[in-house]
């Protein structure tokens, strides 16, 4: 499931040298599943990109001339307006705030937008001096204060004109995160939800540790799409190369230890814990307060040793703390395996006494560890098995959390 599956979403291009980066933000809401995407221009826009570079991305007419009674009549402010899901101003100039903020419509973005009725994201984007100038930051106070309208950016950077400040367009992965957020289902809002994700580390020495090859991405995914549709998240991670989700509650944690510290001291009042976390099973019985050097010679030295034990089973562990009853949290666990998958998962979901468990394969290079895709198999308390194929993290994730509302749904 595409995060924009379905929805109808306008595209308000302004007048700015940003106005190129709106070509990729149409061509990624048609891929990632938007039923229409509707871009309206101002004249500005229309002399920075074309519109007939916005008709090919989205595949539709495009709204730039109000005075043109050809694209009224097939396309005008009024059609475009109407069933929107979301309405994107990228990039929203000083001239657009200060229209939007003032009501105006002189074009076919303020027109268009002021006919509209869905939540509205303005990303914007000008020189360092104009946003820093005060009439422009009483406009952005005004809109700021609207619930309907959401504001993400300006970043700090260099501009286009070579200045270095704030005012430069927002990631335009930000933009679409907030996008996804707005879209969402908010099935989960009020919900509480413990995720773990990513490795552990058991340190051998102040240099060497053992791990695993867990990268945290679908543990991340799933915290950052439950914040997208509600809930309130607490994401305990081991250390990972990713940003967390804004929004969430963050715990940073290396060893197993800590990650089970962190989970018990977070469990209480969570409505469901989702431990996608690979733990390392085993560390060392001793920690060596050095470098552990070579004991000479090129060759292995059938004396040296490294004396392991068991870590923690973090799940486990939380699930017997989590007791019975109607407030225990939905349980869900992941099951990593090379071989026996669907066997050892189910194993280990009447062993840890999980309510679902997510059972992948992990000996194929294209999902995973350390893969942006995953597929996997959804084993349910009750004995059921669902098949998800292969699919991005981030849409696995959709799919689990689904199955977790309809469970929270149900107590």
């Amino acid at each position: 499931m595409a995060r924009f599956s379905g929805k109808t979403i306008a595209v308000g291009v302004g007048g700015g040298i940003a106005a190129y980066k709106a070509c990729e933000l149409v061509r990624s809401l048609v891929k990632e599943g938007a039923a229409e995407v509707r871009v309206c221009l101002t004249p500005g826009a229309a002399a920075f990109v074309s519109p007939l570079t916005f008709q090919a991305l989205s595949r539709r007419p495009v709204l730039s001339d109000l005075l043109d009674p050809a694209q009224d009549s097939a396309y005008g402010h009024l059609a475009t307006a109407r069933g929107l899901d979301l309405f994107v101003v990228l990039p929203a100039t000083a001239d657009l705030l200060g229209k939007i903020a003032a009501g105006l419509g002189d074009s076919a973005v303020t027109t268009t937008l002021l006919a509209a009725r869905c939540p509205v994201i303005l990303a914007p984007a000008m020189n360092t001096a104009m946003w820093a100038n005060e009439r422009v930051q009483r406009n952005v106070a005004s809109l700021r204060a609207e619930p309907r309208l959401h504001l993400v950016g300006p970043a700090s950077g260099e501009l286009a004109d070579g200045d270095v400040g704030e005012g430069r367009l927002a990631e335009l992965s930000d933009v679409l995160d907030l996008a996804a957020r707005l879209c969402a289902p908010q099935d989960l809002l009020g919900k509480r939800i413990l995720v773990t994700a990513g490795p552990t580390r058991e340190a051998i020495d102040p240099v060497r540790f053992l791990s695993n090859r867990s990268s945290g991405k679908m543990g991340y995914a799933v915290a950052q799409a439950a914040v997208r549709r509600g809930a309130q998240v607490t994401l305990v991670t081991g250390p990972v190369s990713l940003t967390p989700p804004a929004g969430a509650t963050v715990v940073q944690v290396t060893t197993a230890q800590e990650m089970l510290r962190a989970t018990l001291a977070a469990l209480p009042s969570q409505h469901a814990v989702i431990a996608a976390a690979a733990v390392a099973d085993y560390r060392p019985v001793r920690v060596a307060p050095q470098k552990i050097k070579k004991s000479g010679g090129a060759g292995p030295d059938p004396g040296e040793t490294l004396a392991l034990e068991r870590t923690p089973d973090v799940l486990a562990q939380a699930s017997q703390a989590a007791g019975a009853g109607a407030s225990r949290p939905v349980m869900v666990g992941f099951a990593a395996e090379t071989e026996a998958l669907l066997a050892h998962a189910q194993q280990k979901l009447a062993a840890k006494d999980l309510d679902l468990i997510v059972a992948n394969d992990v000996a194929a290079s294209d999902r995973g560890f350390d893969v942006d895709q995953n597929a996997a198999a959804l084993l349910h308390r009750g004995g059921g098995q669902e098949p998800l194929p292969l699919q991005s993290k981030r849409a696995l994730a959709e799919v689990l959390l689904d199955r977790v509302a309809a469970l929270l749904a149900e107590r």
